[in-house]
């Protein structure tokens, strides 16, 4: 992969990052309700990611989007708890260490803006993520928390910050 930087969302990157999760859930079998595929925020992620305690950062390649990852507090849970959100990489993009990045400035972010614990929401079908997400600590759940709506995610993380 050619060199890349990460920089923080834009408009202009909302079609472009949409795509990339929408394509990528597709790939996996995700594209279902419940899910960020059906998720009217994902076609606008610079607009819900424009608030206190949250940012999204993009992964630029020549000049072309590849990939990001957010933190935003957690819809409908303790102030504390942040999420982990929106983390899709194009094919070309991953293995490369790239989600180790996104991940460790998200994170980084997150205890910098006073979060205590980190959430996420993934599934079976994402196995190579959810081992990232293990390698960075993240345990698992017995069940969801918050709000999210994601009800077609079932399986549920959590690390300390």
């Amino acid at each position: 992969m050619e060199p890349y930087f990460i920089r923080t969302i834009v408009a202009a990157d909302d079609p472009v990052i949409a795509s990339i999760v929408k394509t990528t859930l597709t790939e996996f079998g995700m594209n279902k309700e419940g899910t960020a595929f059906s998720d009217p925020t994902t076609d606008h992620l610079s607009q819900l990611f424009d608030k206190p305690r949250a940012i999204y950062y993009v992964a630029v390649a020549n000049d072309r989007v590849i990939g990001g990852a957010g933190i935003h507090p957690l819809d409908g849970g303790d102030a504390h708890i942040c999420e982990l959100q929106k983390m899709y990489l194009l094919p070309e993009a991953r293995g490369k260490g790239l989600a180790g990045k996104l991940i460790t400035m998200c994170l980084d972010f997150a205890k910098q803006n006073g979060y205590t614990h980190c959430y996420l929401e993934t599934s079976p079908e994402l196995a190579r993520a959810r081992k990232v997400y293990e390698q960075f600590g993240f345990r698992y759940l017995t069940g969801p928390m918050g709000n999210t709506g994601h009800f077609g995610c079932d399986s549920w993380m959590l690390k300390d910050l």
